[in-house]
């Protein structure tokens, strides 16, 4: 397609592939995906180039996410402080902040220069050099992107990897989001700390399972793609759930309404008014005390 409309929506329509693909590369980290445990690094290193995003590197943190999850030792590959006030200015940082990209971009600098080292904790010497060869891979797909664009196909690259890779940054984010936000993160127990989503048919296969998050969390080796099956006992025992993701976005955008509002100083806009709370239904209803003013 030719024009600006086919442009756009081919750049839109390979930043969700590309997405799609790290749902699919978590599964490899899992080692789920496969009856052949060695088939698991290499497809899930080809799943996650196109977002740079590096199987060894993130199957070592995601994999300590899952043991440390509900304590201070926690560390989600994809960073987002799920403990921080939820606003919207910080919502919208979140969602276009290139901290990744950056990081990606120091790692493959001291990958090349042999400085790599892990800041998370322990990593085995062989995962290691797992890590330091594929963020290599990664320098040598770059350097050829650029030569690529030297010889005169700047804008093929520019639309087939550049721009889908920046797009994908909020799309992610969003994906990534529901998982732990508003759950009870001070926690150890996944039926608190987690959420589930039951989702549209579409989604469950676009998150290829990861919107039954409390489930994966519960067994993590049981395959992604057999997890609708625990879904009803986890939605029937879990705090945190969600029968869609727009009724998950809706909260979400709610309560960072809710908490912009409180943070704005009074002389603005709107200065005095507040988001209704649960409290303040209570007291509408009878049933409870004034809420605080």
């Amino acid at each position: 397609m030719h024009g600006r409309l086919g442009t756009t929506a081919g750049v839109v329509l390979l930043a969700l592939i590309y997405t799609h693909m790290v749902e699919l590369q978590h599964q490899c980290l899992h080692h789920s995906a496969f009856r052949r445990s060695s088939l698991h690094r290499p497809l899930g290193f080809l799943l996650g180039l196109p977002l740079l995003t590096a199987y060894s590197h993130y199957r070592t943190q995601h994999l300590q996410h899952h043991k440390f999850l509900g304590t201070s030792r926690d560390s989600e590959f994809f960073g987002f402080d799920t403990r921080a006030p939820l606003t919207l200015p910080t919502l919208a940082r979140a969602m276009v902040s290139p901290a990744r990209l950056f990081q990606v971009c120091v790692d493959m600098l001291a990958s090349c220069r042999g400085t790599w080292h892990y800041p998370m904790g322990t990593i085995s010497p062989r995962a290691k050099r797992h890590v330091v060869v594929e963020y290599r891979l990664f320098a040598l797909a770059v350097a050829g992107a650029v030569a690529l664009s030297l010889l005169g196909h700047g804008r093929e690259v520019l639309l087939l990897w550049v721009a889908p890779l920046l797009l994908s940054v909020p799309i992610h984010f969003l994906l990534e989001l529901p998982e732990h936000v508003l759950c009870d993160n001070d926690s150890t127990d996944v039926l608190r700390n987690t959420r589930t989503i039951s989702g549209s048919r579409l989604s469950r296969w676009f998150t290829n399972g990861n919107n039954f998050h409390v489930e994966h969390h519960a067994a993590m080796v049981v395959p992604i793609n057999r997890l609708a099956e625990r879904h009803a006992v986890a939605k029937r025992w879990a705090t945190h759930t969600e029968p869609s993701y727009p009724r998950f976005y809706l909260r979400v955008l709610r309560e960072a309404r809710r908490n912009t509002a409180r943070e704005n100083p009074l002389g603005q806009e709107g200065a005095g008014r507040r988001w209704p709370t649960d409290g303040d239904a209570a007291h509408e209803a009878g049933n409870g005390p004034d809420p605080p003013r």
